[in-house]
């Protein structure tokens, strides 16, 4: 009897619970950030070994809330992102440059994964292009 009494409080105290929490929900601010990059891919094309591996992927946050970068993580160590750690305000741009160390010769393909507040969580962008010997 003392059994089934404590589960049925139990079951109404996890019931209330799970009401609250579902009521609470529609009470926060709903607003968010949205990243929307100009370009998710660039292409070097065919450059000289030792050139300017320095490229730019701009954005804006078209959402309603400040955008917050948290990691810019690549695939390899041969690709170094830079961005600005400040919020990105509700309308405004903001860049992340990539530079990629052009000693290697060849093709390269490289993805750069951006994580944020954003919605749709982390964004992909790839950089390509071809490497040839300087003359």
């Amino acid at each position: 009897m003392k059994r089934t009494l404590n589960i049925a409080i139990l079951l109404v105290l996890s019931i209330n619970f799970f009401n609250v929490t579902t009521t609470e929900f529609g009470k926060y601010n709903t607003k968010v950030a949205i990243l929307k990059f100009k370009t998710e891919v660039i292409d070097y094309g065919t450059i000289t070994q030792n050139s300017d591996g320095k490229r730019l992927f701009t954005f804006t946050n078209t959402g309603d809330a400040p955008l917050l970068i948290t990691k810019v993580k690549t695939s390899c160590g041969c690709t170094v992102p830079s961005y600005s750690k400040a919020p990105i305000q509700p309308g405004d741009q903001g860049e992340l440059e990539i530079k990629y160390d052009t000693k290697r010769l060849g093709n390269f393909a490289k993805t750069i994964t951006v994580m944020s507040n954003a919605e749709g969580g982390n964004k992909i962008l790839k950089i390509k292009g071809k490497i040839v010997a300087a003359e």
